[in-house]
């Protein structure tokens, strides 16, 4: 039986960027940290006071990820910083200009270097919202409060004494926040969405400046939790800086409180977990204001974070006459692009072929706003035609939310043999995900292009009558 070593060992650099730092050390970081600037969404960025938007220093470009230059401050897109990484000596480390991030021109992929981490998340501490509330506070808050305290009182021209970790595990190169949870008993499920759930910006910022105050709150009882504040527990833990796996037991209680079907030791599923996760944060942050939350407007931390709305389109096949419809989401639900084989047997997990394609996320986004026919047994009623017509439905995103839920549907089902498997595909995802083209503006303007160019081919086929 392996014992986990409670020291960390650091990642091995990049050997260009364990160049750069023996000819120039911390130097470029120290430089860069004055350029870093947090969104109250949790973002870290690179600003630049000289120009409000970054262009391409070759093709004065605008659009698309930009990348600055560490030694020459330099910003070129990402289809020239291989070039100015060729065209200057030794200037391969760059830093992505919206993201904080280190960038290898020479590799063309990220780098980590925990000396970087440590001064990025030294300013985010630095910018923190109500920080100031933080530490007049602080004399009165749990361990979490009082170190965040710590951190607060140091300025910029302390930042070195930020970064300090006194404790030996403290020492390893992983970012703040990052603590395994213990299995209690067939709860990876929960342990999963716990750890995604606890590092989004924005609903990690919302329980560490304070927004949900436990010590205070009047939504405890003893025969009830409140799960709110649960959650601020264990994200005060994850952030302590204690590197020892921490058991959420009290959370698992809580949160078959809230959701009495599914208290049980038993494996659950992940995403209706999510689901009922979000229910119970909008109940325990309910204020009265807005107690429903299909409405898509309510001001709970859940909702301001995951909601988004979709919009249906049902367009009728015979007079073109849409019905749209909206409604609000905490996750957009995905199919993959597969077909079930008729010679499958039940219970078989459907894996690619040789010749299949690999699935991406792009292509499960495409699949879910496609135009679909709906089925002789679904004809909709068409307020235009005043009757049942045949018809086809197509998906779109009328409002994206500060962070975006994609559920992967793993299982097939066949509603003619009955049959349903489990989909081993594997699914890649990009770095970043543009969702431009699948927001509602962008859909119908392809929308009323095709019909355009529909109408346009129509025109020209019509008979010449000649006099």
């Amino acid at each position: 039986m392996a014992t986990s070593n409670p020291l960390y060992t650091n990642p091995k650099l990049c050997k260009h960027l364990a160049d750069y730092k023996l000819r120039h050390g911390l130097s470029g970081y120290k430089f860069l940290q004055n350029c870093l600037k947090t969104t109250p969404s949790g973002i870290t960025s690179v600003y630049k006071s000289d120009t409000k938007i970054p262009r391409c220093s070759f093709c004065k470009g605008y659009q698309g990820r930009f990348f600055m230059c560490l030694i020459c401050s330099s910003i070129s897109c990402s289809s020239h910083t291989l070039l100015h990484a060729q065209s200057e000596n030794s200037h391969d480390i760059a830093v992505d200009i919206e993201r904080s991030e280190l960038y290898c021109s020479l590799c063309s992929d990220q780098v980590y270097d925990p000396d970087f981490d440590k001064v990025v998340v030294s300013k985010v501490m630095l910018d923190m919202p109500n920080n100031a509330h933080i530490v007049d506070d602080g004399i009165r808050r749990s361990s979490k409060r009082r170190k965040l305290n710590s951190l607060m009182e140091l300025d910029l021209k302390k930042s070195k004494q930020l970064v300090l970790m006194r404790d030996r595990r403290e020492k390893s190169c992983y970012p703040l926040g990052l603590r395994g949870l213990n299995n209690l008993g067939s709860t990876c499920f929960m342990n999963s969405v716990l750890q995604a759930l606890l590092h989004a910006p924005p609903f990690r910022n919302y329980f560490l400046s304070d927004r949900h105050d436990r010590d205070t709150c009047r939504k405890r009882s003893l025969d009830r939790l409140c799960l709110a504040c649960n959650i601020d527990v264990i994200i005060s833990a994850l952030y302590s800086g204690d590197r020892t796996p921490y058991s959420p037991a009290q959370f698992l209680y809580s949160w078959w409180q809230h959701s009495a079907n599914l208290a049980s030791y038993e494996q659950q599923d992940a995403h209706e977990f999510f689901i009922a996760l979000l229910d119970g944060i909008h109940e325990s942050e309910g204020n009265g204001r807005t107690p429903n939350k299909d409405n898509g407007d309510c001001q709970c931390i859940a909702h301001r974070v995951f909601s988004g709305r979709l919009r249906s389109d049902v367009t009728c096949m015979t007079c073109g006459f849409t019905s749209t419809t909206y409604d609000p989401c905490v996750d957009i639900s995905l199919d993959m692009d597969t077909s079930m084989s008729s010679t499958d047997v039940p219970n078989k997990s459907v894996r690619p072929n040789e010749n299949a394609g690999k699935c991406t996320l792009s292509a499960c986004l495409d699949l879910f706003t496609r135009p679909e026919k709906l089925g002789s047994d679904q004809k909709l009623y068409c307020q235009n035609c005043e009757e049942k017509r045949d018809s086809f439905k197509q998906m779109s995103i009328k409002r994206l939310p500060l962070v975006l839920s994609l559920h992967i549907k793993r299982f097939e089902h066949s509603p003619v043999r009955k049959l349903s498997r489990k989909i081993d595909w594997h699914l890649q995802f990009p770095f970043s995900l543009d969702m431009t083209s699948y927001l509602s503006s962008s859909i119908l303007r392809k929308r009323d292009a095709r019909i355009r160019t529909l109408c346009d081919l129509s025109s020209l086929k019509k008979p010449v009558v000649q006099m």
